[in-house]
């Protein structure tokens, strides 16, 4: 494989600068102005993301999910991650805040007033979502900063800061360990593994495969992957595929079976076995739970 090809499947590295006289950047996007940014990327900034309303995937770092009902999640610094709304997440709007983690000076947050706050940057670094109460009262708090003054919205995202931080809504993603901070360059690899699994996951993709696309060998590519993602090779991509699944079976009218067809899998039986391992249901019931909870 030739350098060529791998620099364009690694994270693009994305610079986020705010506007002149602010230290954090907002944005606001709706169902007239969606936001572009989908593809696998990463940033120095940490990243609040609100999306009010609608169904969807999400990747972050080693973790891929189904969310409905809207999500609320906190990216930490460099933990690369896709985009999560698209035309089909019928998602009403969608808000973010990017910030430094020294926005306000390098020891703002180490004063014993901080000290919940700088926890919840350092859990950040495995990606954190909320739900219930938080999601939808920080959510509330996001939408309203469009309104606000530059100070008025300081003022609040550091409240938005402290009821996150406070909350018990909470679940991080990424196991402990994972972090793309760390070891950037190193994690160049998994970048590359992760694109692949991206674009190929309907493909059958060998361990031998995609060890030689790391330039390495396959012993050496499981322990690799096992350490930084606390997962097998085979166990994230049928994470992957199975996610894709429920992504099928809540927003498109097909079968059963192509859906299993169409997320990867070729028997039948392993995907209904597999799915109900993954959600706890068959993929009938799944699908049939989810009309209930979207209605």
């Amino acid at each position: 494989m030739n350098k060529q090809i791998r620099m364009a499947q690694k994270p693009a590295f994305e610079s986020i600068a705010p506007d002149f006289g602010n230290s954090f950047t907002y944005q606001r996007f709706s169902s007239s102005s969606e936001n572009k940014g989908r593809s696998w990327h990463y940033h120095p900034e940490m990243e609040l993301v609100y999306i009010n309303g609608g169904s969807g995937k999400r990747q972050i770092g080693s973790h891929v999910s189904y969310f409905t009902e809207g999500d609320l999640i906190l990216i930490g610094s460099n933990l690369p991650h896709c985009g999560f709304t698209d035309k089909l997440t019928g998602n009403k709007s969608e808000t973010l805040i990017h910030i430094q983690a020294d926005f306000l000076g390098n020891d703002f947050f180490r004063i014993p007033e901080m000290k919940n706050i700088q926890t919840l940057f350092e859990m950040a670094k495995g990606g954190i979502a909320f739900s219930g109460k938080t999601k939808t009262k920080v959510g509330e708090k996001m939408e309203v900063l469009e309104y606000q003054t530059d100070f008025q919205r300081l003022l609040s995202i550091l409240n938005i800061l402290n009821l996150l931080a406070t909350s018990k809504d909470i679940n991080v993603l990424n196991a402990e360990g994972f972090s793309m901070e760390t070891e950037v360059k190193d994690n160049d690899r998994i970048n590359v593994v992760f694109n692949h699994i991206k674009t190929n996951f309907k493909e059958e993709i060998s361990l031998a495969e995609i060890s030689d696309m790391v330039s390495m060998t396959v012993p050496s590519f499981c322990r690799y992957f096992k350490k930084i993602t606390n997962k097998t090779f085979t166990q994230f991509v049928n994470e992957y595929r199975l996610v894709h699944a429920s992504k099928l079976l809540a927003e498109q009218p097909m079968s059963i079976t192509q859906v299993c067809y169409d997320s990867g899998f070729n028997n039948f039986s392993h995907f209904n076995k597999s799915f109900k391992a993954f959600t706890g249901q068959n993929p009938s019931e799944y699908r049939n739970q989810l009309k209930t909870v979207l209605q």
